[in-house]
């Protein structure tokens, strides 16, 4: 009872803090103090005041508001990845772990292959062909995550298809299709949730990681691996320019983490 307690809290705090990231990058796809693109040279590298609560960049920008435009587009991207990889890899798993035979060690195989390999590099490799840009990142991220999507939903039919009620349906004379998408998938929604909050934590990062280095989401859009780009030359004369942008994507990551941390202790 005390550890299931626990993991209800981490479940209650990572809502609020992953909630409260996702509720100010939606505020600012609506509102921001400024304009995050408005550049002013007399503000250059101002450290924060209450005008500017987190200061501003080497062009004088809002860096508050460029969290806030920039922290959307980041999560975008990430939902989106999330998506694309368990819709694809719920199909997939769904009928490799329901029908099994040869169909089922043929795709796991290849599965294997794919996530034998860091998902982050694979991906640089696929934007670097496709070209940079927030469109190619939400693609090559989303067939990337289609592999481990597919294992843990494989896994839960697996185990579910040999159920009291899955035969019942059988009996009562359901199709194959009803049972694995009316029958079985709502009872792996614990197993799917825990995979897309740890997706979009890997998506967060994956993004980050790729406008750092150039290959992602390109000026003037914003996102917080472009500002961490961006603030690398002064972390010195100004280190709230990569604090910030620093610690949202510290946030996010946690607080979904913990939600990723409560969902599992549910399914136990």
């Amino acid at each position: 009872m005390r550890k299931m307690k626990k993991k209800n809290w981490n479940l209650i705090i990572g809502c609020i803090l992953g909630g409260s990231m996702l509720l100010l990058a939606i505020v600012g796809q609506f509102w921001t103090p400024y304009d995050p693109t408005q550049m002013n040279a007399v503000l250059k590298n101002q450290a924060p005041t209450l005008a500017h609560i987190m200061g501003t960049d080497n062009f004088g920008r809002d860096i508050f508001s460029r969290i806030m435009s920039g922290a959307w587009t980041t999560c975008f991207v990430a939902i989106c990845t999330v998506l694309i990889g368990a819709a694809a890899g719920t199909v997939v798993g769904a009928v490799t772990g329901y029908f099994g035979g040869v169909v089922d060690h043929v795709v796991m195989r290849i599965n294997d292959v794919l996530l034998s390999f860091p998902s982050v590099l694979l991906a640089l490799v696929l934007v670097s062909l496709l070209g940079p840009g927030k469109n190619n990142i939400i693609l090559a991220l989303g067939i990337l995550f289609i592999p481990s999507f597919a294992r843990i939903v494989r896994s839960e039919f697996i185990r579910i298809r040999q159920m009291d009620f899955v035969w019942s349906a059988r009996i009562m004379g359901a199709g194959s299709f009803r049972i694995m998408f009316v029958h079985i998938l709502p009872n792996t929604l614990v197993s799917m949730l825990t995979a897309a909050a740890i997706g979009f934590n890997n998506a967060v990062l994956a993004e980050a990681s790729m406008s750092y280095l150039g290959l992602g989401v390109q000026p003037p859009e914003t996102s917080l691996g472009r500002m961490l780009f961006e603030a690398q030359t002064y972390l010195f004369n100004a280190p709230w320019y990569a604090l910030f942008p620093g610690l949202t994507i510290v946030c996010i990551v946690l607080g979904f983490s913990l939600i990723s941390e409560g969902l599992r202790a549910m399914g136990d």
